[in-house]
């Protein structure tokens, strides 16, 4: 989704001021942990299946998995991510509100531990006490295994005696890690381990102990799903700027595998976002960077590559973007059609603005 930067960075380029000054380049990021690979026991063929007759409207949601809510100490956001095997985990397991904390219930899952805990966190209670009452009132305690952690990091955790063996949790600074159904009781341990000795953002920490919990053997039955969530850990006046990461692989071969993927496909968007942003704030020089480091991160990704070069001739930098409109349009030349279509919402419909497209149109090959 375009948020019309480009119109901004085209009126930019048309004005007489002078440029803003150059975006200080971002310090550098510490290398992720490794994501180990997806062992032969995840891989798995995702079948064709008949549509289901009389299925039960309020079915027992058995999401026998493995977790792990944290909150980032450096940053105080808040995640919680998750892999099964079990048809679209993501939607029953993981819950997450901004400043307010982070909620995995799983096993025989009660999403209504997920609302209720955030209500009763929001409110000003503990995870301990959150989770203390919510338990009270369940008379299927004995079948839950829950997780939460607040926006101060504080955690608790609940693996109920009727759990599926190997089941188990674990808590430690603003993380818990918990599990069930697993392969080995070497799940919970690997998972500890990987999260207290990733690096990275948040995103990659918790990536990183799905990754380890697998390796160790993971859910008995093998992958199917896997999701992330993480907010802010502080909220702004604007609700809906406050989801980091919102991610789920409904039914894969490798959920984790796919979750990663889907992760740094999301770092991309999140450079071209911040480079629509950036023209907004009028900095030119900023919006190149992002939309280049958008490209660099997916050079074979047309969109992002079209978007970039749009960025750069509505700049006046048509030398630059003229070599990636050429190979755009011979490689699909819809991106042709759509050019002739974007303005006036993309490209002011001003005389500089047609000078800007039909410069572009010479990109086109010749018609057949």
């Amino acid at each position: 989704m375009r948020r019309f930067a480009v119109v901004a960075l085209a009126a930019l380029a048309c004005s007489k001021s002078s440029a803003p000054p150059p975006a200080a380049a971002p310090p550098p990021a510490t290398p992720p942990t490794p994501v180990p690979a997806a062992p032969a026991s995840c891989l798995r063929d995702v079948g064709q299946v008949q549509a289901a007759r009389g299925a039960p409207s309020q079915p027992m949601r058995p999401t026998h998995t493995f977790s792990i809510v944290a909150r980032d100490p450096v940053t105080g956001d808040l995640g919680v991510a998750v892999q099964s095997h079990w048809f679209a985990v993501g939607a029953l397991v993981t819950w997450a509100e901004p400043g307010v904390g982070a909620i995995a219930t799983q096993s025989f899952a009660e999403p209504a531990y997920g609302r209720k805990g955030l209500e009763r966190m929001r409110a000003g209670a503990s995870a301990p006490d959150a989770l203390a009452a919510i338990l009270a009132e369940d008379a299927k305690r004995d079948v839950r295994q829950v997780a939460f952690v607040d926006g101060k990091g504080q955690v608790a955790a609940h693996t109920g005696a009727a759990n599926i063996a190997f089941a188990g949790h674990h808590t430690g600074a603003g993380y818990s890690v918990q599990a069930n159904m697993m392969a080995n009781d070497r799940v919970v341990p690997a998972m500890q381990a990987a999260y207290e000795g990733a690096t990275g953002d948040l995103a990659e920490r918790l990536l990183a102990t799905l990754a380890a919990a697998q390796a160790a053997g993971g859910d008995v039955r093998g992958c199917q799903s896997a999701a992330m969530l993480i907010v802010k850990g502080t909220p702004s006046a604007e609700p809906s700027h406050d989801t980091l990461v919102d991610l789920r692989v409904d039914d894969a071969a490798d959920p984790i595998g796919e979750l990663g993927r889907l992760l740094k496909l999301q770092r991309v968007y999140d450079h071209m976002n911040a480079g629509d942003a950036a023209v907004e704030r009028g900095d030119v020089p900023g919006a190149k960077q992002h939309y280049g480091a958008a490209a660099a991160a997916a050079p074979d990704l047309t969109e992002v590559r079209y978007w970039s070069a749009v960025a750069l001739a509505s700049a006046g930098e048509l030398d630059a973007a003229l070599p990636m409109f050429t190979k755009i349009f011979a490689e699909d030349s819809r991106w042709i059609e759509l050019t002739r279509r974007i303005q006036p919402a993309v490209v002011p419909a001003t005389p500089e603005g047609d000078a800007v497209i039909q410069k572009i149109l010479t990109a086109a090959p010749p018609p057949r």
